[in-house]
C-alpha cells in the first residue's frame, strides 16, 4: 500500500498495489504492520457498510466528540463517491480546512480519516456502497456533526444534493 499524507495532518490517501495475472487482481486493503509503521491507529472494532441508491446523495458532516473520538478508513467498494473531510481540531494549523476525494470501485483507493476530523461524502453513481474501519464503537451520545453547507467551511460539493438525512440537514452551523 502506498500512503500519501494529505493537508491535513494525519490524513492520509491509501493507494493499492494490485497484484495482477491472468485471473485478474489481488489487492490487501489493510495491515496492521503497514498502518504502524506509518505511526497510524491500527486497532479496529467495527466495520459499516453505507449503502447508497441515488447519485447525488450527501451523508455527513458526521464525527464522535470526547473521550470517543473515532479514526476511520473510508473506502468506496462500488460505484463513485466524493469524499469530504474537515479539519475541526482547533490547535491544527488547517482547522476548518476541508479536502475532497474521489474515491471509487475501480480505483480502490482509501482514506484514513483521523480523529477530530468531520467525514462525509456525496455519491457520483446511483448504487454507491462504501466500506469503514472505524477505531471506536457507534455511541450515539457522543454522535456529532455539522452542516454539509455550512458556510465557516464552504465545502463545493460536485453534484445538486438529491438525498440527505433529516438528520444531517438540521444539524447546526460550525461554532469554534
Amino acid at each position: 500500500m502506498l500512503f500519501t499524507e494529505t493537508e491535513i495532518a494525519g490524513a492520509y490517501l491509501i493507494d493499492p498495489e494490485p497484484v495482477t495475472d491472468d485471473r485478474g487482481s489481488f489487492v490487501r486493503t489493510f495491515c496492521k504492520r503497514e498502518f504502524k509503521e506509518h505511526g497510524l491507529v491500527c486497532t479496529f472494532v467495527q466495520g459499516n457498510i453505507s449503502y447508497n441508491r441515488k447519485k447525488g446523495t450527501v451523508r455527513g458532516m458526521h464525527y464522535q466528540i470526547r473521550p470517543h473520538e473515532e479514526v476511520k478508513v473510508v473506502r468506496c467498494v462500488r460505484g463513485t463517491i466524493f469524499d469530504v473531510i474537515v479539519d475541526l481540531r482547533p490547535d491544527s494549523r488547517t482547522f476548518k480546512q476541508w479536502l475532497g476525494f474521489e474515491l471509487s470501485g475501480a480505483n480502490q483507493r482509501s482514506l484514513y480519516v483521523p480523529a477530530g476530523v468531520a467525514h462525509g461524502f456525496q455519491t457520483l453513481e446511483d448504487d454507491s456502497e462504501v466500506l469503514y474501519l472505524m477505531s471506536q464503537f457507534y455511541n450515539p451520545d457522543a454522535a456529532a456533526g455539522v452542516r454539509w453547507d455550512d458556510p465557516a467551511f464552504g465545502i463545493k460539493w460536485p453534484l445538486e444534493v438529491t438525498a440527505i438525512s433529516v438528520k444531517d440537514r438540521e444539524y447546526p452551523n460550525f461554532k469554534a
